[in-house]
């Protein structure tokens, strides 16, 4: 019986090129031993890509069905039962697998890269990248506000004095690596007559080794070393809110490029202050008789004490607005506004005279 490769590939006969690929990635990726999955479904999956992502061989499959099989079976459709021809078109680097059916390097690359370690994209020796560093910063109300200076004191790797991060002894003989010929890669096998360029274990992907490691380093190229730096904290930083700060993370041996360094910042609240973006809002009661009859009362702002009018006849929830009494903006330059809601407090005791006074007022 004639194998269906579009159920295989799970696409239907209309499909284009492209959702043919995409769709052949997928379930390569899942069942890809290297992945923990099915050897046979993989074969079944390669050799109906093999067939439908070549116009020519499934032009023929759609005409002949059963019988392209046969022919197939017999060698006389030139077949694609596995993985060697990918492997000699990335070898050679033209993509070309010589069956009418093309690949360029970087479609491998994507589709692999995370099998193999990401070694499939690049031919050069590697080049190391320090790691990241997050960390979290507490400040306090005022600091995010106004800004603060602060400074850090991290344990982080720095690059060796010793061997200036190369990881040789000072003098010692640096030689091209004989296992990778100075590349940084060897291919390693991985079945299905497959083979992927990977970081070369004799010299860690460098295509070089040293004669004599560091004695400080141990080779590494870095040391752990308690590190101080002053860092600023803009005016305007919210809680939450992460800084980056460039090349501050881990050193990178061999001319590497250090990592970055992040500082999520967590700011501690203010029992005074509740923070709306670049405004701060606060609360007063008043009594009564100053909602009715107007007066000036004192609010407590991030920059001290201001007078605040309130007009007669205001009522309880109304909001006014303190210009340029809050937060600056982050990287600007202005301030947003300090919003103060009042709120009115109904007398709760009243004696005989004050409450005929509020029933004087309603008449």
């Amino acid at each position: 019986m004639s194998k269906d490769y579009y159920q295989i590939l799970g696409v239907n006969k209309g499909a284009t090129q492209e959702e043919i690929k995409k769709s052949y990635y997928k379930l390569a990726h899942e069942h890809h031993p290297h992945k923990g999955g099915d050897e046979s479904k993989m074969k079944e999956v390669n050799e109906a890509y093999g067939v439908l992502g070549n116009d020519e061989k499934r032009q023929q499959y759609d005409q002949f069905g059963q019988t392209f099989d046969q022919a197939k079976a017999g060698g006389g459709m030139g077949g694609f039962g596995d993985f060697s021809d990918f492997a000699k078109a990335y070898q050679s680097g033209d993509g070309n697998t010589g069956g009418g059916f093309s690949f360029n390097s970087q479609d491998l690359g994507d589709m692999f890269g995370d099998l193999f370690g990401g070694g499939a994209r690049t031919r050069s020796a590697r080049v190391v990248q320090g790691a990241d560093i997050e960390i979290d910063l507490t400040i306090d109300f005022q600091q995010a506000v106004f800004g603060v200076d602060k400074e850090l004191k991290l344990n982080k790797d720095k690059i060796c004095d010793k061997c200036k991060g190369e990881g040789g002894e000072p003098g010692s003989k640096v030689t091209t690596c004989k296992t990778c010929k100075g590349t940084g890669q060897v291919v390693k096998s991985i079945g299905f007559g497959m083979g992927f360029p990977s970081a070369c274990p004799t010299c860690d992907g460098q295509g070089k080794t040293i004669e004599k490691k560091c004695t400080s380093c141990h080779g590494k190229g870095v040391t752990k070393e308690m590190d101080m730096m002053g860092v600023k904290i803009p005016a305007g930083i919210d809680n939450g809110q992460t800084m980056r700060l460039a090349g501050k993370g881990q050193a990178a041996p061999k001319g590497g490029r250090p990592g970055d360094l992040y500082l999520r910042i967590r700011v501690l609240p203010d029992p005074r202050f509740h923070r709306d973006g670049s405004n701060i809002k606060t609360k007063s009661h008043i009594s009564f008789s100053q909602a009715a009859l107007g007066d000036k009362i004192e609010i407590e702002t991030i920059d001290g004490k201001v007078k605040l009018k309130i007009p007669e006849g205001t009522q309880s929830g109304k909001i006014f607005s303190i210009k340029g009494k809050g937060v600056q903006q982050l990287q600007g330059r202005n301030r947003g506004d300090h919003l103060v809601e009042v709120i009115v407090e109904t007398p709760s005791k009243l004696n005989r005279k004050q409450k005929q006074a509020l029933k004087d007022l309603d008449s």
